[in-house]
Order: structure tokens, then sequence, then C-alpha cells
């Protein structure tokens, strides 16, 4: 997030997530952190930076090694019979496997492109480098389906190469068949969920509009820029009912922390490994959760090992159920296990959630969205309840507050550890705070009633303690690469 000084007068400065935040700008060497609560376990995570760890009960017991008995004598390839056999069975399994590596070296050699592939060139581009403004494809692939939602109104935006700026697409011609293109643009698969024309309030001079009478398919090549829209209104596209959560009434209890209601926070994940509560995260689609990057680092960077629960408040019932397996573990590839830097990591599971009034997703904030210095936000999840404690049976909430980076910067708090790529919240007296076990969970804030993703839980120095909030990932920088990966991996 990037402070604004230049608000109106009597508002006071906001945080305005402006979108693509370049991350080479981010500190490389940081100064050494304050000293941590102790971890555990001690050989998964870094010391260097105080964090909120997973807790995984390890074995630290020496591996069986499991021996092939030797054959009795008189049945090895000794006679001479034997001995053909033998030669023509290896030489066949030798030329069955040579077969075999040729062949997948063709399929890789033809499709190995785990990003997009440049039509003029055959150039593999990686996903990180799409919509980033420059044209690493020859004839320009990599800008070309670039779309975004803006604000807090989903208002739609095409990226213009050329101009090299974002443009908000005007309402004029435009249909829900056009919207449901958008949405798989973002990665949203099979998933869309309103279209409608809304008065824009950006202050846009140019649009994108369409030329219904192009006869090309692709709706890219049917927009061109436009300083007239006629119908004077600007597409608001919502590829997925978001954000959504029950009505309490009971929203002063939250302070302090308190058991969460059910349906309260419909987002909120378990991430299990083995059967135990390791780390949370946040639903966005029925498919893809986001969580941190400490919580998947080696040896935890395998999706076979984890399982994720949701819509349930109690660990406890959550060992009746298998849970949802997971498909692709995606950390942020910027991501520095030291200084906790980039802390962010996406899930894809193998089989999608079914939404229902205690599972919904929340919504990724999209840029343009403005935060108040002191924007109030939640928490939740089922870390200790106190430091070095066990991992809470109920998921709990709280209450807690932005707190500004060159606050939190300074040198009796966190002496300049705090990144762009991160998020202070807390109070200054402590007493509230996340803790072990709540790592990756969510940071969320209530903005034009619609409930907002804007960080995932990273690090602190111990918990609740006085100048030491608790720090998170800064989602706000992330959802553009949250939505490539998505498209990546659809």
């Amino acid at each position: 997030m990037a402070l604004n000084s230049g608000s109106s007068p009597g508002v006071g400065p906001y945080y305005e997530n402006h979108g693509y935040q370049p991350e080479s700008l981010y500190p490389q060497q940081l100064p050494t952190a304050p000293p941590a609560y102790e971890v555990y376990p001690a050989q998964y995570y870094p010391p260097v930076v105080p964090q909120y760890t997973p807790r995984v009960q390890t074995h630290a017991s020496t591996p069986v090694i499991y021996r092939q008995p030797k054959p009795p004598s008189g049945t090895a390839c000794t006679s001479k019979t034997k001995k053909v056999l033998c030669i023509t069975f290896t030489l066949a399994a030798l030329l069955a496997g040579a077969t075999l590596a040729a062949v997948l070296l063709w399929k890789y050699m033809e499709d190995g492109c785990s990003g997009l592939k440049c039509g003029s060139s055959g150039t593999c581009v990686s996903p990180s480098l799409w919509c980033d403004g420059i044209l690493h494809c020859p004839s320009g692939e990599d800008e070309n389906s670039c779309v975004r939602l803006y604000g807090p109104n989903f208002i739609l935006q095409v990226y213009s190469a050329q101009r090299k700026s974002w443009h908000p697409v005007c309402q004029d011609d435009w249909t829900e068949s056009y919207g449901r293109v958008a949405c798989q643009d973002m990665g949203y698969r099979n998933s869309f969920y309103s279209s409608q024309g809304i008065a824009d309030n950006s202050g846009a001079t140019s649009f994108m509009k369409l030329n219904t009478s192009a006869s090309n398919v692709d709706l890219y090549k049917k927009l061109y820029h436009s300083d007239v829209c006629s119908s004077k209104t600007v597409v608001s596209l919502r590829c997925i009912e978001c954000g959504v959560s029950v009505k309490t009434s009971r929203q002063s209890r939250i302070v302090g922390g308190s058991t969460a209601y059910s349906g309260e926070w419909p987002w909120q994940v378990s991430l299990h490994v083995q059967g135990i509560h390791v780390c949370g995260g946040s639903i966005i689609t029925p498919e893809w959760i986001v969580t941190a990057a400490h919580c998947v680092e080696e040896p935890l960077n395998n999706p076979k090992i984890w399982a994720a629960f949701a819509g349930i408040l109690k660990q406890s019932y959550m060992l009746y159920g298998s849970g949802y397996r997971v498909a692709k573990v995606i950390s942020h590839p910027n991501y520095d296990s030291k200084t906790k830097n980039n802390d962010i990591a996406l899930m894809k599971l193998q089989t999608p959630l079914t939404f229902n009034d205690k599972v919904k997703p929340v919504c990724l904030p999209n840029p343009g969205m403005m935060l108040e210095p002191t924007q109030l936000c939640w928490i939740s999840g089922w870390g200790a309840t106190y430091e070095k404690g066990k991992t809470s049976d109920d998921l709990n909430a709280a209450k807690v507050h932005l707190i500004e980076p060159w606050q939190c910067n300074n040198k009796y708090m966190y002496n300049n550890l705090i990144t762009p790529a991160m998020i202070c919240a807390g109070y200054l007296q402590g007493t509230i705070d996340s803790c072990q076990g709540d790592s990756g969970g969510p940071l969320v804030t209530l903005k034009s009633s619609i409930w907002w993703l804007i960080g995932d839980t990273s690090w602190g120095s111990g918990c609740a303690k006085a100048y030491r909030p608790g720090v998170y990932g800064n989602v706000t920088v992330f959802t553009d690469w949250i939505y490539r990966q998505m498209r990546a991996n659809s």
C-alpha cells in the first residue's frame, strides 16, 4: 500500500491499492529482527525473522531400510537358456524405457510451456511477466488479454499495451457473454456472477469500447479506444459472489477475541498435515485458497500431504473427515524465507468446494480501493490463545486496526523490517493479536458492505506484546499475481 498525502482536506491520508507495484523496489537486505518466540518445529522454519509458525508434530526416528532378500542359489540367471531370456528381457525393458523417455521428451518439447506460448515466435512467457506493461512476445500476446477489476464497485478495466495504461470498458453494446470471457481471463473458470453498467467515478477520459461490426471473435480485438461513452456508464463485473457473511449483532464482542459463529467467517479454512492443523487459509474461489508461503516451505511444499477443511468451526470435528485434497501448491516466486517478504502462497484443490451458508469466498482487494491509515479489520484462526500455547479447538476472531508502515517501522517497533509487501495490524499496547497456528489465515476488512481479504497472517515477535503487532502479507500487492496463477493453472 502506498501512502497518499494528497487527500481531501479534513479526510486525512489514506492507503490506496495501486496494483502492479514493482517487487524489485522491495528492500533486499533488512536489519536483524527482534528476538522471536520459540518456534516449533525449529528445523522447518528459519529463525531469523519472528513468525507465526505452523505446528506440525514430527517424529525424528531413523528411517527403516528394507532390503530385497537374496534369491536362493540356482534361481538366478545361471544356465544358458536363462541367460538368453534375461538378456532378452533386459533389452526389451531398456527399449521400452527409451521409447517412453522419447515420448515424454517429445511431449515436453511440444507442450512443456507452463506459461503463455507466443504464437509468432513460440517463446514461453512465465505468468509473472504477463500484463506487466512490457512486450515479451514479438506480437504482444502476453499483454493482450489483460483485465482487472478496479475499486469497490468492481469496474472492469482493460490494459492497453500501446498506451501503457488501464482503461474502463464502456457499457455500450456490452453483453453478459463478454463478461464471462473476461472472468475466464482472470482465472475464474466457469464462474460468473453479474455484469451491469454503473456511473464511472474514476474520472476516466478514455474508454475501451466494443466494435460490434468487427469480425474478430476475440473480445480484445473488438475493443478500441474512445474518448466518448454514449451510455455514460462503465461495466461493473462480478465473477463470483464474494465477501458475504451472516449478519450478527455482536460486533463489539469480537474485541479481545471470541468464539466465531457458524457462517460468520465462511471463507476461513483449516489446513491439515497428517490430521494436524498447521495453518489457516482463505477461500477465494471454489478451487483456490490463499495462505502464507512460510506454511508451505520445504518439506511442506508437497500438495499430497495437505487437506483443507471448510465450514467447520471445531478442530475436534475435523477428525471425522478427510477434508479436501490439494492438487497444487504455488508459493510466490520472490518469497524470502529469512525476511518473510512476499509471504503468500496459493493452494488449488483437487475437487471444488460446494458453497453454502457456511462456506463462501472472500473478495480479493481490487486496485483503487481506499483504506484508512487505521482501517478496522478482523483476524480469525485456530491459533494459540496465548504465547507458546496450544492450538485452539474453536475458531476465534478478533478486531484489530491497521498500523501505518512508518509507525510500525520505527526503531521501537520493527525497525525497518516492514516492506511494502507487508501490513501491520493490532494495537500498540498489545493484548490482541494473531499467534502460532494462525499463519496463512485472513486479515479482512468490511468496505462497501463487502468483506475484502487485505492480508494473510505472516509473522510477529511473540503474541500480543506491546509494540510488537502482527505482520501480514499485503494481499493488495499480490492480487494481480493471484489472477495470473489462477489463469495459468485453470
